[in-house]
């Protein structure tokens, strides 16, 4: 077992987690050794699997998981450790240890209980990880909870506002999903025996067996699609999104956006629409309809906030309908740009949540209406801010940019009316998105100085400097470099093409 690279994924956040519990409650030097070391970790471990597998991609290997490995686990029911990853994982697993390692350093000064909020910075990433190298639906579901259940404390704790009233509404609406996505998964296990076989909760083996009845596809997809859209913040399901998001801790948010979000559309992908092709293409444009509003509501509403932690969660919502919309096109190029979404997406919104974090430091206000001129005090703050909005309305050479158009594109091609007047109406999205941010851009960094207090603001510190760094490089070398992502996520779609192809 521990001879599989993507076990270490799993590994390395729970030494973290021992390490910690190893430290004094207010022992910074030593918390912050553990959290530097052990993220750092993750990154090159998913760098190095990242290359591993180009490297296993270019010498002709076209498996459909790679690394894949499977050990017993509870008998009785046929669930297995199963992991394995694909190219739209290795990518998923790049994300996430980019913005925990980013995460760490945006919460230097975490207080009070800075070892309590990294115990469970650390569980939240066990469960992103182990979720994203699963291929068994129990054990993907098992880590989707663990990534969900320590929100509640790290809001309710840690968090600013109606904290306590945020991380209830987020942690019960989450739950909900829950409980219609096990619903789901349990309906898939058992009808993924037609033969009279033994019952399996092995994805691939799954729909290598095309399992499940046609008759059932139509309830378990609206169960498994319902599930994770809701963590995919989908029309109506979204509202505890835009309330999470502005209470929760800077490193929580960006994870929680960046990342956990992405759970919702991956799950959609890799289990309603890959298991349930034929439900796939028959209910598609109920969620089509939702999602769509998703997109234009989320961006109209953030346009009427001065808050800014609210405006860039309720981006969020735009930006991630967006991704499920893509998904619902059922071609290949909506699904790559769909992809290439959730990467520019998590990258840009942890960026912008880091630097809502800083600023709120320093002004202690998040109302645009209190702030003016910041560009003045802050220089390198407000160029970050300004290159998170640009990437946000997808200026060319920015990874917004080359995400929207592939969806645009994939979305257009072979599509009939409804399809294309909802495709119209997403692209719209892209306008109001330049409204917003414009106007934060012009309120918060442009103009006077509104307060005298604010001319003593110092601007970022150096590990300020290296979490932005980060995400900046990550955002610029997807708009600038895409035929790389490209490359690395083309196999992955076949076998779902092939699916959706032969259920229509």
């Amino acid at each position: 077992m521990f001879g599989n690279i993507l076990i270490w994924f799993v590994i390395i956040p729970v030494l973290m987690m021992a390490g910690l519990g190893l430290c004094r409650n207010n022992g910074m030097g030593a918390i912050r050794t553990v959290m530097v070391t052990g993220s750092t970790a993750l990154l090159a471990l998913a760098i190095w699997l990242c290359v591993d597998f180009l490297g296993m991609r270019a010498a002709g290997n076209d498996a459909e998981m790679l690394f894949t490995g499977s050990w017993m686990w509870y008998a009785p029911l046929n669930i297995h450790l199963a992991v394995g990853v694909d190219g739209i994982s290795v990518m998923m697993l790049m994300l996430s240890a980019i913005i925990v390692f980013a995460g760490t350093f945006a919460s230097w000064k975490i207080n009070p209980l800075p070892k309590n909020f990294f115990l469970w910075f650390a569980l939240l990433s066990t469960g992103v990880f182990g979720f994203f190298i699963s291929i068994d639906m129990f054990t993907m579901f098992m880590f989707y909870e663990v990534a969900l259940i320590p929100m509640y404390l790290l809001i309710g704790v840690w968090g600013t506002g109606r904290k306590e009233y945020s991380a209830m509404k987020l942690t019960l609406m989450l739950m909900g999903g829950s409980a219609f996505l096990m619903l789901g998964l349990l309906g898939i296990y058992w009808h993924s025996a037609p033969a009279g076989g033994e019952l399996t909760w092995n994805i691939l083996e799954i729909a290598r067996n095309n399992a499940v009845d046609p008759s059932w596809q139509g309830m378990l997809f609206v169960f498994t699609f319902v599930g994770f859209g809701v963590l995919g913040a989908m029309f109506p399901f979204h509202t505890w999104s835009p309330d999470g998001h502005a209470c929760a801790p800077t490193a929580v948010s960006m994870l929680h956006a960046g990342v956990l979000m992405k759970l919702g559309g991956y799950g959609c992908f890799r289990i309603a629409i890959y298991l349930l092709p034929q439900a796939a293409n028959e209910l598609a444009w109920v969620f089509i309809i939702l999602t769509g509003i998703s997109v234009v509501y989320g961006a109209f509403s953030a346009c009427v906030q001065t808050d800014l932690k609210y405006i860039n969660a309720y981006s969020s919502v735009s930006h991630c309908g967006m991704v499920l919309f893509a998904l619902l096109m059922l071609n290949q190029t909506a699904m790559t740009g769909a992809i290439l979404q959730m990467l520019s997406h998590g990258l840009m919104t942890a960026l912008f949540f880091a630097l809502i974090g800083m600023i709120y430091g320093r002004t202690h206000t998040r109302d645009i209406r209190q702030m003016g001129g910041l560009m003045q005090i802050m220089p390198y703050l407000g160029v970050c801010y300004m290159i998170a909005g640009f990437a946000s309305l997808g200026l060319p050479g920015l990874s917004g940019f080359v995400a929207e158009m592939t969806i645009f594109f994939g979305a257009w091609e072979d599509a009939d009316f409804f399809h294309r007047a909802f495709v119209v109406a997403a692209t719209c999205s892209i306008v109001i998105t330049a409204v917003y941010i414009l106007r934060v851009v012009g309120k918060l960094l442009l103009g006077p100085v509104h307060d005298d207090h604010h001319r003593q603001l110092t601007d970022a510190t150096w590990f300020e400097r290296l979490s932005t760094v980060t995400l900046i490089v990550c955002i610029a070398g997807i708009g600038c470099f895409p035929n790389w992502i490209n490359e690395a996520i083309q196999q992955s779609f076949l076998p779902i093409v092939h699916a959706i192809q032969n259920a229509i």
